[in-house]
């Protein structure tokens, strides 16, 4: 019975109506506030921005976030870094250092968990609860087309999407926990620079890798413990390339360039792993297959080494 049916029925209020009243009174304030701060929250931003520097030979870029979504791409904004962020939560708020010595621009962001969860404790959450805290924080960073990178990205859970089109890297580590990494690519102009190494690695999740040729690596490796890697090769690469494919349980599914180049193929598999072999390739060897413009001393001789446990593995 509300209020209203008691003065209806002409009933006098009692102290404990008026105290119900009361309660459900402050219940909805408390709503109404605990409303707004998550509201204010999910609405904190951060952006960081680097100013070019006269004598700028190179720029060492390292970022850490637990978790979250993080798209980096190259932009012209004449800045070698600029970073604007989406936080969910005023208690875990990144740090940015910098520091310019000759010629070399380092630059830090890191955003870590202060709370108490173990790393271990989170990912079982993730796992088995069907928790995604994914969209809890969002990086969008952008990268300066006419400057040369050092990047070191080491990522926690959720989502990256990280475009190198048109970005001059000299060496590019990623590492995540248990992440879909999503590289690419987007445009035909190869990296003006010659990578020394590109390296993916993650615990459990996704790689894909795509036109990696545009990257100009002398060396790539993607390893994953769980999961799979879907990595496209659109063409050759001028220099060469030693590719490195391993995943301890899951799949490697790789779309060959054209059988006119050169290139060799390793496989180190187990019983417990599938092998489709694209009818195009020939085998050398226990194991070993090479393209149709194969030729041992070619200086655009591509290596591709696959390794893969428990699983499958498709070369097409």
């Amino acid at each position: 019975m509300d209020s209203l049916d008691i003065i209806r029925k002409g009933k006098p209020f009692q102290a404990v109506d008026v105290f119900f009243l009361m309660l459900k009174s402050l219940y909805l304030l408390v709503g109404l506030f605990v409303g707004m701060v998550f509201q204010l929250e999910a609405q904190i931003t951060k952006e960081f921005i680097i100013e070019g520097k006269e004598g700028l030979d190179l720029v060492r870029f390292d970022f850490s976030s637990y978790n979250g979504l993080s798209r980096f791409k190259g932009e012209s904004y004449g800045h070698p870094l600029r970073a604007h962020a989406h936080l969910s939560r005023a208690n875990i708020l990144p740090s940015f250092t910098e520091r310019f010595s000759q010629g070399v621009l380092y630059a830090s962001i890191d955003h870590h968990d202060v709370e108490s969860q173990s790393l271990r404790r989170r990912i079982s959450q993730r796992i088995f609860s069907g928790e995604n805290k994914g969209s809890e924080h969002s990086w969008f960073i952008d990268l300066d087309k006419g400057v040369l990178y050092d990047l070191n990205f080491d990522l926690g859970m959720g989502e990256s999407q990280i475009d190198l089109a048109n970005l001059q890297v000299s060496k590019c580590k990623i590492n995540s926990v248990t992440a879909d990494v999503s590289l690419q690519y987007s445009s035909d102009v190869p990296n003006p620079a010659r990578m020394d190494t590109l390296w993916v690695a993650i615990n459990m999740g996704t790689i894909n890798a795509n036109r990696m040729n545009y990257s100009n690596a002398e060396k790539m490796f993607f390893d994953i413990n769980y999961g799979t890697l879907n990595l496209s090769m659109v063409g050759g690469i001028p220099k060469g390339s030693t590719i490195s494919a391993m995943v301890g349980a899951g799949s490697v599914n790789i779309d060959l360039p054209s059988g006119s180049l050169p290139y060799i193929i390793r496989v180190k598999s187990t019983a417990m792993c599938k092998t489709t072999i694209a009818p195009h390739l020939k085998k050398i060897d226990h194991k070993t297959y090479v393209s149709e413009g194969y030729k041992q001393d070619a200086d655009n001789l591509m290596t591709f080494l696959v390794d893969v446990s428990v699983g499958t593995i498709s070369l097409k």
